[in-house]
């Protein structure tokens, strides 16, 4: 295989088209001198028997005879006489019969000219009066020169006969062929110089673009700090000058698509949202870990030959991927799901190529369920709010116009009627005292006066003002805690006081007459614990997540007849919490309800204002 491609390169392909260059060059050229040289000797042959003939006044002298054949013997002689011995061409007279007069070679004397000789250029000579020429070969392969001059008579002026000459060209032939056999020799001496100079140019150009190629295969290789030497100005040098450039920002662009990959793959693994990307034909190409998150698959599970229907499909008749495909043929669509106790958000819409094909489809899922139950939970505050406010407005516009249409006249029902109306007032007072409140601690707007305080003397405060209440429901009201201990706290006393006060209020409230509440208070884990606790109507198990929400009444008709807002416990839970603390509930329908209270402890000492 390394020879077939070694036999294929471009360097024994550079040799081969130099050496045919070479080859056809020199054959052209020895073709053009061989030929040049055989048609020079052939007229020089040609030129020097035609000026021997007319020098020599051969025709001349036989132009005087007025028969040829009645002076064989004559001209035989002059022949053997003048032109055997000085003569090496051989030399005849052709009689006006044909017939051989007189010849420098006996043999052909008194033979038919038209059988020893070219008959055609004799008949062109006898009928035209003109010399011809041509050129054969005789026996054993004898190259010869054929020429014949006409005998013009003195007496008639026609031809009487004609002079022949047969010019041996054997050493022309000869010389040809040893100039054929120089020029072969020349021919191969040259091209095998050839070869070796075609190599040596070859590699020239070929080394080089081998040390290109090679750096190439290591680039490919992930390898970018190789470097191509330029050892010329030439085009290959400007070559290896280019391919170094081209180096250099092909390292500096794959550096830039790296790192953006890396910040892609970044984005994509810590962003909170479920990412899905899949291809025209519903097979899944990428799913973050978000994603997977969300449907429940495994890190390490292969995707490649998942289906998008087989994960979301059939979740939805909307979320198919048939419905999907058509949904987003013009812009990205979105719709919203439940999957298991969570509610998603999915936004999708078509990818394109560089040349603005569609290749797939992104499909973003986001987590709303918090979000969604805060719009729910603000839906139902607002509705809440109205009815709250609508019920005692409602009171007070019915029992004021019954006043003005003539109440007034009856003191006391009068009386009675405004009573009620200053309790309606006084109740949408307390709302909207409330709602303020609540406003101010979900903006942050509430004034603290933190100091260190002993919890134990505030409870007795708050128990000291709801003993009244607790006498009037005859309930039994248990101060548990060690009047002697300290549990010193960080905390807005007046803020703290309200928060208590709602606790124990609530407890009042819904512990029926002949009851029990207890109160404590304790340290464990570095914590002060306050805890009260009542055997009243309690809550149902599934409810007490929910009553520190806003507006949020296990019995809604009951909790209004004892005067509630619905905020005191949201109101109380915020503002333990910006005390760093926690509050907790515990409780069983029938049974009563335990509301435990947890604050970090003080831990500096000697601070002003210390109560």
């Amino acid at each position: 295989m390394d020879k077939v491609r070694q036999h294929s390169s471009v360097r024994w392909r550079i040799v081969l088209i130099y050496f045919l260059l070479v080859f056809i060059a020199m054959t052209i050229v020895s073709v053009f001198l061989l030929d040049q040289m055989k048609t020079y000797q052939i007229n020089a042959v040609r030129d020097n028997l035609t000026k021997t003939i007319h020098e020599s006044n051969l025709l001349t002298s036989l132009g005087r005879y007025e028969e040829l054949a009645s002076n064989k013997a004559e001209i035989q002689a002059n022949l053997d006489e003048n032109w055997s011995r000085s003569f090496a061409e051989e030399l005849s007279v052709v009689c006006r019969d044909f017939s051989v007069c007189a010849s420098t070679n006996p043999n052909i004397v008194g033979r038919d000219a038209r059988d020893v000789f070219d008959p055609g250029i004799l008949l062109n000579t006898f009928v035209t009066g003109e010399g011809s020429e041509s050129d054969s070969v005789i026996s054993e392969n004898i190259p010869v020169k054929n020429m014949s001059y006409p005998i013009l008579s003195e007496q008639t002026g026609g031809v009487s006969g004609v002079v022949y000459v047969r010019a041996d060209l054997s050493s022309i032939s000869s010389f040809l062929s040893q100039s054929k056999l120089i020029f072969v020799q020349a021919m191969f001496l040259a091209l095998i110089i050839t070869v070796l100079l075609g190599f040596v140019i070859a590699r020239s150009i070929t080394v080089p673009i081998n040390d290109v190629t090679r750096t190439v295969q290591r680039m490919s290789q992930g390898d970018f700090s190789q470097r191509v030497q330029v050892k010329s100005d030439d085009e290959i040098g400007q070559l290896a000058q280019m391919f170094n450039l081209l180096r250099e920002k092909l390292d500096f662009t794959l550096s830039e698509i790296s790192n953006e990959k890396n910040k892609l793959e970044t984005i994509l693994t810590y962003m909170a949202d479920g990412l899905i990307a899949i291809d025209l034909e519903g097979l899944v190409l990428h799913a973050n870990p978000a994603a997977r998150d969300i449907l429940g698959i495994d890190e390490e599970e292969d995707l490649t030959n998942v289906t998008y229907d087989s994960l979301l499909g059939h979740i939805s008749p909307r979320m198919k991927l048939s419905y999907i495909k058509v949904n987003c043929e013009e812009e990205g669509g979105e719709d919203t799901f439940d999957y298991g106790a969570t509610t998603f958000a999915v936004r999708y819409d078509r990818f394109k190529d560089d040349d603005g094909k569609d290749v797939g489809i992104i499909i973003i899922m986001q987590d709303i369920t918090e979000r969604q139950k805060l719009e729910d939970m603000q839906t139902d505050f607002v509705a809440n709010v109205s009815h709250e406010l609508k019920t005692p407005l409602t009171t007070i516009k019915s029992y004021t116009e019954t006043l003005l249409d003539g109440a007034l006249d009856d003191r006391a029902t009068a009386v009675r009627f405004l009573n009620i109306v200053d309790t309606e007032a006084d109740r949408m007072n307390r709302l909207v005292k409330d709602l303020l409140q609540l406003s101010r601690l979900d903006h942050r707007q509430e004034k603290w006066n933190i100091k260190e305080s002993n919890i134990l003397p505030l409870l007795n405060t708050v128990a000291t003002k709801v003993d009244m209440t607790v006498r009037q429901k005859q309930l039994q009201l248990n101060l548990l805690y060690d009047n002697d201990k300290q549990i010193r706290v960080l905390i807005d006393r007046d803020r703290f006081e309200q928060v208590l006060m709602n606790v124990l209020s609530n407890a009042i409230k819904y512990t029926d007459r002949g009851g029990r509440i207890d109160v404590d208070a304790f340290v464990k884990n570095s914590l002060a614990h306050i805890v009260v606790r009542d055997n009243g109507i309690g809550i149902a198990e599934g409810e007490v997540p929910r009553i520190f929400e806003r507006f949020y009444r296990v019995d809604k008709a009951r909790s209004r007849a004892m005067g509630g807002t619905g905020l005191g416990l949201a109101i109380t839970k915020q503002i333990v919490e910006e005390h760093n603390g926690t509050i907790e509930a515990e409780s069983r329908e029938g049974e009563g309800t335990q509301i435990t209270i947890k604050l970090p402890l003080a831990t500096r000492r000697g601070k002003r204002n210390i109560e």
